[in-house]
Order: C-alpha cells, then sequence, then structure tokens
C-alpha cells in the first residue's frame, strides 16, 4: 500500500469513532506502531483534527469527512463490472443510471485509477439478454416505491396462466433470472413471480395498506424459514 492510500486508511479508520490505538491501526494496516505515530503526527500537522495522544488513542470528529474516491484496483473493477452488470440487466432507468454514476465516479479518480476503470476487462454482455424483464423491473421497483397494487398474467413452471393482484416488497436477482417478492391476495399468503414468466403487467392506482405480516421483513423471514 502506498502512503497516501495509507493516510486515507487512516482518516477512515478513526473518523467518527471511539479512540483508536496505533497498536490497532498498525495490525489493520500491516505496518509498525512507530510507522502509524509518524503518519498520524504528519496528519495532524497537515490540519487534520485528530484529537488523542500516543498510548492512549486518537478519533476525528465525526464532522470531518474526505471525499471517499481513493479506491484501490480490485474496487475499481467491482465498480466496473456491477455498473456493467447493472447496465445489461437492470432495465433501461437504472442502465442510464449505471452509465451516469461511473462516469462522475471516473471524473473524480486520480489518472492512474481512471485509467484502470476505463479498461477494466471485466464484462456483462447484453447480446443474449432479453429486455423484457428488465423493462418489467422498471414498472416493478417504481411500484415497490409507490406501494401501488400490481397486477399481473403469470405462467408458472408448468406453464398454467393465472392473474394475480400482488403487493410488491422486493426484486431480486438469482442469477439468471429476476423475481418479485410480493404478498398474493389470491393465495393470502407470500409468493414469487420470476420476471420472464410475466406475461403482461399493469400498476393500479390502488395504494396497498402497510400491514403487519405483509411487510418486506416478514417476506425476507419467511425465505430465510423455508
Amino acid at each position: 500500500m502506498r502512503r497516501a492510500e495509507r493516510l486515507f486508511e487512516i482518516v477512515q479508520y478513526l473518523r467518527g469513532r471511539r479512540l483508536t490505538t496505533a497498536a490497532q491501526l498498525a495490525q489493520w494496516l500491516e505496518v509498525s506502531e512507530r510507522t502509524i505515530y509518524r503518519d498520524v503526527a504528519d496528519l495532524a500537522a497537515s490540519g487534520v483534527p485528530i484529537d488523542g495522544e500516543a498510548g492512549v488513542g486518537y478519533r476525528i470528529r465525526a464532522d470531518f469527512d474526505l471525499p471517499p474516491l481513493m479506491f484501490d484496483f480490485d474496487e475499481i473493477d467491482a465498480l466496473a463490472i456491477g455498473a456493467r452488470f447493472v447496465e445489461s440487466w437492470g432495465g433501461p432507468a437504472l442502465a442510464g443510471g449505471a452509465r451516469s454514476a461511473l462516469a462522475k465516479i471516473a471524473a473524480a479518480l486520480p489518472k492512474d485509477k481512471r485509467a484502470a476503470l476505463e479498461s477494466s476487462r471485466l464484462f456483462a454482455p447484453d447480446f443474449f439478454v432479453d429486455p423484457k424483464p428488465g423493462e418489467r423491473l422498471e414498472a416493478l421497483r417504481r411500484a415497490i416505491g409507490a406501494r401501488r397494487v400490481v397486477e399481473l398474467d403469470y405462467r408458472d413452471a408448468a406453464g398454467q396462466a393465472t392473474r394475480r393482484r400482488v403487493w410488491p416488497l422486493g426484486i431480486f436477482f438469482w442469477g439468471d433470472a429476476w423475481s418479485l417478492g410480493a404478498w398474493c391476495e389470491l393465495r393470502g399468503d407470500f409468493r414469487n413471480f420470476r420476471l420472464d414468466r410475466v406475461t403482461r403487467l399493469a400498476v393500479l392506482d390502488e395504494p396497498y395498506p402497510d400491514e403487519s405480516g405483509r411487510r418486506l421483513p416478514d417476506y425476507l423471514r419467511r425465505m430465510q424459514e423455508e
């Protein structure tokens, strides 16, 4: 780790925490305590408001902030593949958001990190991805945010068609397909619906209630139990 990156990491560890000792910092950053003492002294001399002393511990006031843009190369690859995945699988609005966010991050990075981001060799091709589930994801994402009832025509794994009114709670990706987790009025219980099996979807101008036992945390608990 370069010294500039280590100094940034020290600031992040100390910001808003209770006292953190030089020994803890040395262990986390894999350097000697003497190096930590020197780094802390240099940070304080440069104007970083560090409180504390050697042998007791250090902290930085919670209102002190630095933009957390000193990504390492693993983090840069993670950002690149995450954004490219969303571009391919996330629907038009999320794809645009991913491109915009990545451009803003790139603009704020140092030159070498920006070059690494722009030349990442991790890809999520979209030429084989059916765009319809992504379009349905957009509609469902907005329905969840507005707490609106959704009516959908659905074919199950056996090809049987049904029409459902559901309370959309969350959208999940399983590696090759998206699914909607919802409260189903027809079944009176939680159900999962694969978006690639939805043949028609309509977001109704009808809010659904915030009822105990039918919320997203309740759904997640049920899925974990099963």
